[in-house]
């Protein structure tokens, strides 16, 4: 049976590394934040133990036959009905908190980690974990930004005419669209485009264009 200097020394070395990746998202003001990291990872630290310890008073009972491994593998599968609640389905190919999930499902590992006592392993998580989520941030935007399709939304009242508009972008030469979704309520459309190439200048006239009409009830311009 483990002494309850390890017990305690598993526990506070979870929760410490929970703590850390949970104030990276904290600054964030996600949901998921400093307390949720900490109580998975502490909950994974326990589980562990649990599982490796927790049942040694019957192991040589005739006829008992125990998998150390078993309830400690929930713990994988489990997150992940946390991490489906940080999850945001804003509108269509935009969607929010998936590392957020994540990083979740890596502090139940590393709560796991540190639970069968395998600190080392534990720290370098945790470091690599914070390297990713925080410094490698800045160069993600930056790459990213490059390959980003930009995008534009309009809404038209329901005596508007987006077949013209939709005409329009199709025929300038300096866009180039990537998509184009077009939905219908009960008063008015919402045409949505996509754009692999633009040219600004070319935009910009077309977007005054289109505000003189007299169906157009909002431009939306994403860059």
């Amino acid at each position: 049976m483990i002494v309850w200097k390890e017990i305690l020394l598993r526990l506070s070395l979870a929760a410490f590394f929970g703590a850390v990746i949970g104030l990276e998202r904290e600054r964030k003001d996600w949901a998921a934040g400093l307390r949720t990291h900490m109580m998975v990872c502490l909950g994974a630290s326990l589980t562990v133990m649990v599982s490796a310890y927790g049942f040694s008073d019957i192991l040589g009972t005739k006829n008992v036959v125990l998998d150390p491994s078993r309830i400690a593998a929930q713990v994988i599968s489990g997150i992940g009905f946390i991490g489906a609640g940080t999850i945001l389905f804003l509108r269509k190919g935009i969607v929010r908190g998936l590392t957020t999930a994540s990083g979740l499902w890596t502090v139940a590992a590393i709560g796991l980690a540190t639970g069968a006592g395998m600190y080392f392993a534990a720290l370098i998580t945790t470091v690599l974990a914070i390297i990713i989520l925080w410094v490698l941030q800045p160069v993600e935007k930056k790459v990213s930004g490059r390959f980003k399709q930009k995008s534009l939304k309009i809404i038209l009242k329901d005596t508007g005419h987006p077949a013209g508009i939709i005409d329009s972008l199709i025929k300038t030469s300096e866009l180039e669209i990537a998509s184009c979704s077009l939905e219908k309520s009960d008063n008015e459309y919402i045409l949505f485009f996509r754009f692999t190439r633009l040219d600004s200048a070319a935009f910009a006239r077309l977007a005054a264009d289109f505000q003189s009409e007299p169906g157009v009830k909002e431009i939306t311009w994403d860059n």
